[in-house]
């Protein structure tokens, strides 16, 4: 019960941000669980999430061993930093990540639960625009697809973005956002 419309860009001042809504199909623990859980991670994020569950928590985010070899990432990148800044299982879980800060707030949605994820993109000038939103994007789908089928039919790192892209290439010209990309 994910949907497939495009994430929301957003602006303020110099920084850009990213918004996705999804309602899936499965209460608030079990999505919580998808977020914060290794064994959920590895299906549909490219990095795992290691370090105490706490406000204030030091974390790594080492990436995933097939995501280091596909896109050729050196070992001195191969973990990203970060800071546990929200924690209130079952409904809101955010953390830095590098230099961005993801935000994920969960709310019963009758039988299923309405994902909110906000991410703020800290150097917008290090990747394209079109392939970032595609690829949180793509996440999610994967994340929705973990949660109806207990599995995901291709790994993350597999899913075709050419489609995505254009789509969000098309959303950010008409949004005069094109010189992120």
């Amino acid at each position: 019960m994910t949907t497939n419309r495009l994430g929301e860009i957003l602006r303020d001042g110099d920084r850009y941000g990213l918004r996705y809504e999804r309602r899936l199909r499965h209460p608030p623990e079990k999505v919580w669980r998808a977020l914060v859980e290794s064994d959920s991670l590895r299906h549909w994020m490219p990095a795992d999430i290691l370090g105490e569950r706490r406000v204030g928590a030091v974390l790594a985010f080492p990436f995933w061993p097939a995501h280091v070899e596909r896109y050729g990432i050196p070992a001195e990148q191969a973990v990203l930093a970060g800071r546990m800044l929200a924690w209130e299982p079952p409904r809101l879980l955010e953390h830095s990540w590098d230099a961005d800060l993801l935000r994920f707030e969960l709310t019963p949605d009758g039988d299923g639960t309405r994902l909110l994820f906000t991410t703020w993109l800290g150097e917008v000038d290090q990747y394209p625009a079109d392939g970032t939103a595609a690829g949180y994007h793509a996440c999610l789908d994967q994340l929705a697809e973990l949660l109806d089928t207990g599995s995901v039919a291709l790994p993350v790192i597999d899913v075709p973005l050419g489609d995505l892209e254009e789509r969000y290439a098309a959303l950010l010209a008409d949004d005069g956002n094109r010189a992120w990309s």
